[in-house]
C-alpha cells in the first residue's frame, strides 16, 4: 500500500486526502490548525496538527517514510510551503507535488525540489473553457501537451455511416480508437453494449460513445450535431 502525506488542509488538500483514502491508500493529513484536523481525523489513516516547517516534528510522525507528498498550502502560506518542500526533499521523499496559484509560484517550487506542480485554479479554468467551447466533448485524458484522448457521443450526422464514410482522419486529423455501443438498439445483438474494434466498414450510430485521439485544436473541430 502506498503511503501519502497531504500537508495543508484547505478545500483542495482536504478533498484530495479523503479521495486518496477512499481509494485504499494510507494517508497522513497535516495542518497547523486544529479545526481541519478534527474534521478529517476519522477519514484518513492519521491526522496530525503540526508545523510542517519543523523537520523534526515531521520525522516524528513518520512523514519521511511516505512514498508521495502533496503540499497543498494556500498563497497566504507560500513561504511556509517553500520550507515544507525543502524539508520533504531533505527527508528523502522523491515524489513531491506542490500546489501553486501562479506560474511564478510553480517555478519557485520546482527550483526548491518539487517534482511536479499542481495548478488547480488554472487547470480548472482550462477544463471549463474547453467544455464551454466544445460541449460535444465529454471526458478528456491528456496524452501529451496539446494532445488528448477524448470521449465523444456520436452526433446525429454520424448515424448509420461507416468509419470509412466519415473519414475522420482525413477531415479532422483525429484517430478513432474504439466505439462503445449506446443503448439505441440499432446495432446487432452481438454488438450491443460492446466495445467495438474499429474497422473501415464499422457502422456508427447516433449516441454511440467514441474514443478519439488527436490534438486539442483538432478535437474542437469535431461536429456537435
Amino acid at each position: 500500500m502506498r503511503r501519502f502525506v497531504v500537508i495543508g488542509l484547505g478545500r483542495f488538500g482536504t478533498k484530495l486526502a479523503i479521495a486518496l483514502s477512499m481509494s485504499g491508500a494510507e494517508v497522513i493529513a497535516i495542518d497547523k490548525d486544529r479545526n481541519p484536523i478534527e474534521m478529517i481525523r476519522d477519514q484518513v489513516s492519521l491526522a496530525v496538527r503540526l508545523d510542517s516547517t519543523d523537520e523534526e516534528a515531521m520525522k516524528a510522525q513518520g512523514v519521511g517514510k511516505a512514498d508521495v507528498a502533496i503540499v497543498g498550502m494556500g498563497q497566504q502560506n507560500f513561504e511556509s510551503a517553500i520550507l515544507t518542500v525543502v524539508n520533504l526533499r531533505q527527508m528523502g521523499i522523491t515524489q513531491i507535488y506542490a500546489r501553486a496559484e501562479s506560474l511564478t509560484q510553480g517555478e519557485v517550487f520546482s527550483k526548491v525540489g518539487a517534482t511536479e506542480v499542481i495548478y488547480p485554479e488554472i487547470e480548472s479554468a482550462q477544463r471549463w473553457a474547453y467544455k464551454l467551447i466544445a460541449p460535444q466533448i465529454g471526458e478528456k485524458l491528456d496524452l501529451a501537451p496539446g494532445h488528448s484522448l477524448a470521449r465523444l457521443k456520436a452526433p446525429a450526422s454520424f448515424d448509420g455511416r461507416t468509419v470509412m464514410d466519415l473519414q475522420l482522419r482525413q477531415k479532422y486529423n483525429v484517430n478513432l480508437v474504439l466505439i462503445k455501443r449506446g443503448d439505441h438498439g440499432k446495432a446487432k445483438k452481438s454488438e450491443q453494449d460492446a466495445i467495438i474494434n474499429v474497422m473501415p466498414e464499422t457502422i456508427i450510430y447516433e449516441d454511440d460513445i467514441l474514443m478519439i485521439a488527436g490534438s486539442d485544436s483538432d478535437l474542437l473541430r469535431l461536429p456537435q450535431e
